[in-house]
């Protein structure tokens, strides 16, 4: 009986989600610059080719970076955990000024191909730092992964001084935007954040094992590093992927899960498939406004997230701090 109610209440919550993000999607996709009415929705080239896929990748990477958090927050058992700390972001980064530096903007995966390529060899080499053999130091992991950031974040500044004429761009890449979005972004980054999100659901079950501590999941015959590598892995191409595709958007990874986890309860089982939704929601919202907040200018979504998040953030930690 209680698992029947767990299922049921699962299931409303997810439905309630579902029809709350179509709809918001849907009125997100009327405003802006170029207004629409229902009638005109369907028809203009400008929804069709330029609003439709913005709203279809905001949403796709609200939930990627939303169920990496969640992912993040279970394998270090850290609510503070975010998807950028293992240097993803920093490592993309330093690929995009590069490529931003030289002049490859006008080539069309020359900035996003870059950002790809360096931040996969970014975690790569602080994978092969923080394992010894088979077995992989969460701790050792994390430290790495700050230091390395660090350190990226001085070159881009190096570069930043370099080519001055070249800041602003630099600049506004790192702190996200999905003005550039097109279907062919959606194309390439959809199935991955998908196979991806697939992948952490059927592990939900090992990743609440692992809130308990390696050694009680070992136990229970969770095979932890197996796990562990796995989950890490696949979240971190998801991530990566974003990025390229987006640039780097702060807080939604951190704020989306540990809202989710204050409201649902702990288990990962609801906490990963309610964070796509609602993941997909706040990144919508904040990215509606970023493009219509200072029409016809638009603000990077990055400092949107932050300024909506943290209120948020703060809040919900103050009203729950003696549960966490």
């Amino acid at each position: 009986m209680r698992r029947g109610r767990f299922d049921r209440k699962r299931g409303a919550v997810l439905a309630a989600l579902a029809v709350v993000l179509a709809a918001a999607m849907v009125v997100c996709s009327m405003v802006g610059v170029v207004r629409f009415t229902w009638d005109e929705l369907w028809r203009s080239p400008i929804f069709l080719n330029l609003r439709a896929p913005r709203v279809v990748m905001a949403v796709v990477v609200g939930a990627a970076l939303s169920v990496c958090g969640a992912v993040y927050q279970s394998v270090f058992r850290n609510g503070l955990t975010d998807p950028y700390v293992l240097g993803v972001s920093s490592g993309a980064s330093v690929g995009a000024a590069v490529a931003i530096v030289v002049g490859l903007e006008a080539y069309r995966v020359g900035v996003g191909g870059c950002a790809l390529l360096t931040g996969l060899l970014t975690v790569v080499a602080i994978y092969r730092i923080a394992s010894t053999g088979n077995r992989m130091h969460t701790t050792t992991l994390l430290l790495t992964g700050v230091c390395i950031t660090f350190l990226m974040s001085a070159v881009i500044s190096f570069l930043m001084v370099l080519r001055q004429d070249k800041m602003d761009s630099i600049i506004f890449w790192t702190m996200g935007s999905f003005a550039s979005a097109s279907w062919t972004d959606v194309a390439i980054v959809a199935p991955v954040v998908a196979a991806g999100v697939a992948v952490v659901l059927y592990y939900c079950r090992d990743l609440n094992l692992l809130l308990a501590g390696s050694e009680t999941a070992q136990s229970l015959g969770v095979e932890v590093e197996r796990v562990k590598r796995m989950l890490l892995v696949t979240t971190t191409l998801m991530v990566a992927f974003c990025v390229a595709a987006c640039g780097v958007i702060g807080f939604v990874g951190l704020v989306v899960p540990h809202c989710v986890r204050l409201v649902m309860g702990p288990d990962n089982r609801r906490v990963v498939p309610c964070s796509i939704f609602a993941g997909g929601l706040f990144m919508l919202v904040c990215d509606t406004l970023a493009r219509t907040v200072l029409m016809p200018s638009e603000l990077p979504v990055g400092s949107l997230t932050a300024v909506a998040g943290a209120p948020l953030f703060i809040y919900l930690l103050y009203r729950n701090k003696r549960r966490i």
